[in-house]
C-alpha cells in the first residue's frame, strides 16, 4: 500500500495515496499505526483524498482503529472523503461512529482542539 506520512508537533498525517481502500490493506496500515503509536505523537489525521472505494470490511476497520485510538486518549479523524466513499459509509451506517470532517484543515483543527481538551481534564 502506497503512503505518505506526514509528522508534524501534534499529530501524523496518513495519506493513503491508493484507490481503493480493501480489507486485505489493512493489515499493513494496522503495521504502519503501530509503529507510529510507539512515538510521543500519537494522534492521527487519515486522509482519504484519493480513495475512490472502499469495502465494508475495510470501513469496518477504520471504526475499530478510531475506537482504540480514542481508548488510548489519541485523536483518530479521517478526512477528505471522496462523495461515493462519504455515501457507502453512510449507507452502512458507519459514517456516523467516524470522526470525519471534508478537509484536512479541519482535521488539523479537530486535532488540536481534542489534546487541548485532554490537557484540560489531565489538569483536574
Amino acid at each position: 500500500m502506497k503512503v505518505k506520512i506526514d509528522t508534524r508537533a501534534k499529530f501524523h498525517v496518513i495519506t493513503i495515496n491508493e484507490l481503493e481502500l480493501a480489507a486485505n490493506m489493512t493489515a499493513d496500515l494496522d503495521s504502519r499505526l503501530l509503529a507510529l503509536m510507539q512515538n510521543d505523537v500519537k494522534n492521527l489525521v487519515l486522509n482519504l483524498k484519493d480513495i475512490k472505494t472502499m469495502d465494508i470490511a475495510a470501513a469496518e476497520h477504520l471504526v475499530s482503529l478510531q475506537q482504540n485510538h480514542y481508548e488510548q486518549n489519541a485523536s483518530f479523524v479521517v478526512c477528505s472523503l471522496q462523495k461515493p466513499v462519504e455515501q457507502f459509509l453512510e449507507q452502512a451506517d458507519l459514517l456516523e461512529l467516524m470522526n470525519a470532517v471534508p478537509t484536512e484543515s479541519e482535521a488539523t483543527d479537530l486535532v488540536i482542539m481534542e489534546e487541548i481538551e485532554r490537557d484540560l481534564l489531565d489538569e483536574d
